[in-house]
């Protein structure tokens, strides 16, 4: 039974070893540029009906946390159906290891407003850059897993989310200030997604 057991534990790590150096093509563009109009839109409703979130801080969390939560689940459920489709017996390895990569900064994005609106509601202004910031740090740690370009993408939510910061009042706040950033950001990991999806379809060809 040890032997059996032995063997087991191999297979996993050779597994683990092989999602590790398999780039995961679970993320359909189409979602991914569905989530930057989602972030246009938001844009959008906050410019109409939340011009001053300092007023509310509370609508202006909650619009820009649906809006991730909405997009977010999006993404999940297309990461599934694609996984299991490009990465077949792999798919189970490959999910893991993308969510493993994200979540923490995820979790981080998710409990950062609440704190804020709890302890420091002076400092909302802070979010954006702070949200922005995040996510890039998140790009970058699933980037081992994704095209090398991904990179860039990871780099221009640093990038935008400093400059928030920068501004250092009520215009970190302004609908531009999230909506631009991701919309831009997302389009961006949208084409580098599509354009690895057709490298290797073009690769593939070759092959044959």
């Amino acid at each position: 039974m040890s032997d059996l057991n032995q063997a087991l534990v191999d297979i996993r790590a050779i597994r683990r070893q092989m999602a590790e150096a398999t780039e995961f093509r679970g993320y359909g563009p189409l979602t991914l540029f569905g989530t930057a109009v989602a972030a246009l839109v938001a844009g959008a409703a906050q410019a109409c009906w939340l011009p001053d979130p300092a007023s509310d801080p509370v609508k202006y969390v909650t619009l820009w946390l649906a809006t991730a939560v909405v997009s977010a689940g999006l993404i999940a459920m297309q990461a599934l159906t694609r996984a299991n489709r490009l990465h077949s017996g792999m798919a189970d390895e490959m999910l893991r290891m993308a969510v493993a990569q994200f979540l923490p900064a995820a979790f981080l994005g998710v409990i950062l407003p609440f704190v804020l609106l709890r302890f420091a509601a002076s400092a909302l202004w802070l979010l954006p850059g702070l949200w922005q910031i995040i996510f890039g740090l998140g790009v970058f740690a699933s980037s081992r897993c994704l095209p090398r370009a991904m990179y860039v993408a990871g780099g221009w939510f640093l990038m935008t989310g400093l400059i928030c910061i920068a501004l250092g009042d009520a215009r970190a706040v302004a609908p531009a200030a999230m909506a631009i950033p991701y919309a831009v950001g997302m389009s961006l990991v949208a084409a580098i997604h599509h354009l690895s999806a057709k490298k290797a379809e073009a690769d593939g060809e070759e092959e044959r």
